[in-house]
């Protein structure tokens, strides 16, 4: 049930105690979608796979073990990746009474010991620190690799003159025009400017514009802007002459999504990447909430136990009371942290809620009534009130951590049995079908739906 942790890659590391969490467990809401399993004893009832221990190490926390790890088996249906399955292992830590930075030092503790013993691989003592805000405006992603530079250059102020159309009407919602400059890409074809457009439009972006610096400068908006305009371009994305600039412009989300995937993508096809560097950084002030445009409602980023940042709890607390500044939720910034190496989140973590009204208030920001808060959390809300230590933690992905060992970019390449991108198991054939005693033992019929 318990052991000494024993591996000496922080000073601090004396006392934390392993402690295995049940693997079938109520279903809560914590960002994907659960995996459920039915009860047969209780009919009707379900269990759930865990997506991770999370409810599990608070309350670990709360009983007094100020100081847990575990190797845990985690499970989430939702759709794969090449870096994502449904079934996958987690290095859980939590801690009793520590800070930020005290949960920073042990993330870097933990995998500067864990590069070095394996891959033989010095890491700095220190990561660097960047907060989320920074990394999307510099990369356009909140998981920035840093082994080559192409930062997004905002040319919004530069533009708010124009008369071009679609570049006035995306500055008059809010949007904003940004673009990255490939260094020596003035050769660039119509074909591969095309295949890059194209790139760029399973993002959402609408087009790509873009400028060469050649033996005289081209551009798909010379007509639209004039010469004059494009210099002044050009000149604020720093380009020199052999340089190709990419234009994206639209809704801020889509802007650093196109670009920071096509910055990724580019890197890749022009070799820009140094396979022998290993950059890292941690990714900190993460938002508390997500704006879904579907149903008009904001979600927890993270997950529902994420504490604010103290000096967004005012603002926090206007939020929710008052319904005209609902929409401040998405402005509120959350103590939660991701470690990321060459591009990968290899390991994420908060500072959680320990007091109860904070709790409640977090509940209603997300449109729990209390009634249906005590019957997801009855039993956590039930465990804060024998006085809860301020406590964080974090967990590292153990096969993305191999994959950078290793340096593949798939995940399946370290694991044993892994599932296809469409989630199957194709030596077993599974998911399969069961007999009907079974699912009838369960109380279960099956009806497929016409659109499947």
């Amino acid at each position: 049930m318990t052991a000494s942790f024993g591996i000496p890659f922080s000073s601090s590391h004396s006392g934390f105690i392993e402690i295995e969490t049940p693997i079938l467990l109520k279903s809560t809401p914590e960002g994907a979608r659960d995996f459920i399993v039915p009860s047969r004893i209780h009919t009707g009832k379900f269990f759930a796979l865990p997506q991770s221990p999370q409810i599990l190490k608070q309350i670990t926390m709360i009983a007094g073990f100020d100081k847990y790890y575990q190797i845990a088996r985690c499970f989430r249906d939702e759709d794969l990746r090449a870096d994502r399955q449904p079934e996958f292992t987690q290095l859980d830590m939590e801690m009793s009474f520590v800070n930020r930075e005290q949960v920073y030092r042990e993330i870097e503790g933990m995998f500067n010991h864990v590069m070095r013993k394996v891959g033989g691989i010095e890491l700095p003592a220190e990561w660097r620190r960047m907060t989320y805000a920074e990394a999307m405006r510099r990369y356009g992603s909140d998981k920035p690799d840093l082994r080559f530079g192409m930062e997004l250059i905002d040319l919004s102020d530069d533009l708010r003159d124009t008369d071009f159309a679609p570049f006035a009407e995306t500055l008059e919602k809010g949007g904003e025009i940004k673009c990255i400059v490939v260094n020596g890409k003035a050769d660039y074809s119509r074909k591969q400017t095309d295949e890059l457009q194209e790139y760029v439009k399973r993002y959402g972006a609408g087009a790509m514009a873009w400028i060469k610096i050649g033996d005289e400068v081209t551009s798909s908006l010379m007509k639209a802007l004039g010469e004059e305009k494009i210099g002044q371009l050009i000149t604020t994305a720093g380009a020199e002459r052999g340089d190709a600039v990419l234009i994206v412009a639209g809704k801020k989300s889509v802007v650093a999504a196109a670009l920071g995937a096509l910055r990724n993508e580019i890197a890749r096809r022009e070799d820009l990447i140094d396979r022998s560097k290993f950059e890292c950084l941690i990714v900190t002030e993460f938002p508390m909430f997500e704006h879904d445009e579907e149903t008009d409602a904001y979600v927890a980023a993270h997950h529902p136990f994420t504490s604010p940042m103290d000096e967004d709890l005012e603002m926090f607390k206007t939020a929710v009371n008052d319904p005209s500044q609902h929409h401040l939720l998405g402005n509120v910034r959350a103590k939660a942290y991701d470690a990321v190496i060459n591009g990968y989140e290899c390991a994420g973590g908060s500072i959680r809620i320990h007091q109860k009204d904070i709790q409640a208030l977090n509940f209603k920001a997300l449109g729990l009534t209390p009634e249906k808060a005590r019957e997801r959390f009855g039993f956590f809300l039930d465990a804060l009130e024998y006085g809860t230590p301020p406590h964080g933690g974090f967990a590292a992905g153990i096969e993305r951590t191999c994959m950078i060992l290793c340096g593949t970019e798939n995940i399946r390449d370290v694991m044993a049995f892994p599932k296809t991108a469409s989630a199957q198991d194709l030596m077993m054939d599974a998911p399969g079908d069961v007999d009907n005693s079974q699912l009838d033992e369960l109380g279960i019929a099956v009806t497929l739906s016409s659109n499947k």
